[in-house]
């Protein structure tokens, strides 16, 4: 799963790095552009609804698998289009295919581990879509300097895929009862009591997972959940989708500002890590939520910053890239933990696939407005005001875990 997830990233990470390849072949604009990462994202989120009740029902393993299978296909066809309506059409078919991945990790990693280690084993899985990140850019970063044009871009991440997909189809166990057959595991975070294990076992898949919902949404911190998905998923789309093109824009050359856009992603993993590990050692009666918010002050300021620092392009450029690192490492610690250790915190591992999907799903609502908000105040404002919108953005999420730290509290 750890490397699975990788390749996923690889087939859609590509998209952000080939960005001002595009806008030099096609002479598109970011409000352009942002047409392709809108509806994509948007595709994204019909994926999210539909595919995590479904990963509960097949199992996180043949789930994952028919993702990434899809994600190759739709990445060969890439290359051979022109237009950016089909351009757009292409992408979001294989970012629905692309949705798969999370929820069949989500209800693996719960099928294989105790909830007590939830915040570590998450943390740690976590790393994967942000190296995946970093793996994307750095490797299309190179791609681009070796003189590959846009179309390897899709190319060469598939074919990579085609191996990873054929090594995690023979390898990988959707559970400890596939190795083990016969043997009980009674700390299993599958034969433990939640809220998503009360199902009568004579209902079908579809009044199950209607029986999941109704009681998911009865529980304040997924609600409050929900909502933080929302704010943070504003944040985080706009770094994954637009940091080389805005690099690209303040002076980099593609190559380069693909590289150096790695930052962000790489320092995010330590976030992650971080997090996870200090709120399952530290964290008094699992209330993740205090290091949270100040993890999103950390990020306020970073974001106030490097809107300060943007006018200056060229003679800044270190500073900025320095300073977007510190926001991966602010930012991607939170994230993480709203689609990950709190969703298994939730629902355990037979309703994981459910919350997580619906988490996720209303979070990429959110990223889908500021792709495309991005883009456009990139054309008419400068990258500088879409900075100050992160900053009050950024502001925002942290007073609101600072809120549901509170509540959950009391």
């Amino acid at each position: 799963m750890l490397i699975g997830y990788i390749a996923y990233y690889i087939c859609r990470g590509n998209l952000s790095v080939a960005l001002p390849l595009l806008s030099d072949a096609f002479h598109y604009s970011n409000t352009e552009l942002s047409y392709i990462l809108t509806f994509s994202e948007l595709a994204y989120v019909l994926g999210k609804f539909t595919t995590g009740p479904l990963a509960d029902k097949l199992g996180g393993k043949r789930i994952f698998l028919l993702g990434l299978a899809g994600a190759i296909v739709f990445n060969l066809v890439f290359p051979f289009l022109s237009t950016l309506l089909m351009f757009t059409l292409v992408w979001c078919f294989c970012r629905y295919f692309l949705s798969m991945g999370w929820g069949g990790i989500i209800k693996t990693m719960g099928e294989w581990y105790e909830p007590e280690r939830n915040g570590r084993i998450m943390g740690a899985i976590s790393i994967n879509f942000q190296f995946g990140s970093v793996l994307a850019s750095v490797f299309c970063g190179y791609l681009i300097a070796w003189g590959v044009g846009w179309k390897g871009l899709f190319y060469y991440p598939a074919f990579i895929a085609i191996a990873v997909l054929i090594w995690a189809w023979l390898a990988s166990k959707e559970g400890p009862h596939e190795v083990f057959p016969g043997v009980k595991f009674g700390k299993n975070a599958g034969t433990k009591k939640t809220i998503a294990q009360y199902a009568n076992p004579d209902s079908t898949d579809r009044t199950k997972t209607l029986e999941i919902f109704k009681t998911l949404i009865k529980v304040p911190l997924f609600r409050q959940v929900v909502v933080f998905s929302v704010l943070i998923h504003l944040l985080r789309s706009i770094f994954l989708f637009w940091t080389p093109k805005f690099l690209v824009d303040i002076g980099m050359g593609n190559a380069h500002a693909a590289i150096m856009s790695a930052v962000f992603p790489f320092l995010g993993c330590l976030g992650t890590l971080f997090i996870g590990w200090y709120t399952d050692k530290h964290a008094q009666d699992g209330n993740r939520m205090h290091m949270m918010t100040l993890m999103l002050i950390g990020l306020f300021f970073c974001m106030v910053v490097t809107s300060v620092l943007i006018p200056y392009k060229m003679e800044r450029q270190a500073a900025i890239v320095i300073f977007l690192g510190l926001s991966g490492f602010f930012m991607y610690g939170p994230y993480s933990l709203s689609a990950g250790a709190l969703s298994l915190d939730i629902a355990g591992a037979k309703g994981a696939g459910t919350c997580t999907g619906i988490i996720d799903g209303v979070g990429y609502i959110g990223g889908a407005i500021a792709t495309l908000a991005a883009g456009y105040i990139s054309d008419h404002g400068g990258w500088a005001e879409v900075f100050v919108a992160l900053s009050v953005c950024a502001f925002f999420t942290a007073l609101w875990t600072g809120y549901m730290s509170h509540s959950f509290k009391k």
